[in-house]
């Protein structure tokens, strides 16, 4: 008897429940919406935030392997353009099980023809071959170069 007496005087009719406008539930999915988007684009960056440290690292230690091997050979590898071909010399008295792909999963992209040096490049994220000019870069896209045991060409800073 109290509840019926209590919804008649805030005006409400006999039976009606409480609950949210159609309004209400829009603005809700409106605000989870946008909520959900910001976060969503910075876990893809930070997705390739991880890949590209990834790739910095196995770069890294194939060129630690790469120097042990001109350590013990007094050069280092010769004839080399294709990865099979400088996996061969490292694996695996240098390196045991070098990775075949970088964190975007492209290839690696590596040159040792005189002995004298070598470079081991990574494509980036596009996989596609870019400018070469040295120094930072700023897009997960710019090509990554490890050359004589140091980075070349190497991200820095915020990527996009």
């Amino acid at each position: 008897m109290w509840r019926m007496s209590n919804r008649r005087t805030r005006g409400e009719s006999p039976g009606a429940e409480a609950g949210f406008t159609l309004i209400e539930l829009l603005i809700v999915v409106a605000i989870v919406g946008l909520i959900s988007s910001i976060a969503v684009v910075n876990l893809l960056n930070a997705v390739d935030k991880g890949k590209q440290k990834r790739t910095m690292a196995d770069l890294r230690t194939i060129g630690a392997a790469v120097e042990a091997y001109g350590t013990d050979n007094a050069r280092y590898p010769t004839g080399v353009t294709t990865w099979p071909a400088m996996k061969s010399f490292l694996n695996p008295h240098f390196m045991k099980a070098p990775p075949d792909t970088d964190g975007w999963m492209n290839g690696w992209e590596v040159f040792s023809e005189s002995g004298n040096d070598y470079t081991v490049i990574s494509t980036g994220k596009d996989g596609a071959d870019g400018p070469r000019t040295g120094g930072p870069t700023q897009m997960f896209d710019c090509d990554i170069l490890f050359v004589n045991g140091q980075f070349y060409q190497w991200p820095q800073g915020t990527q996009s």
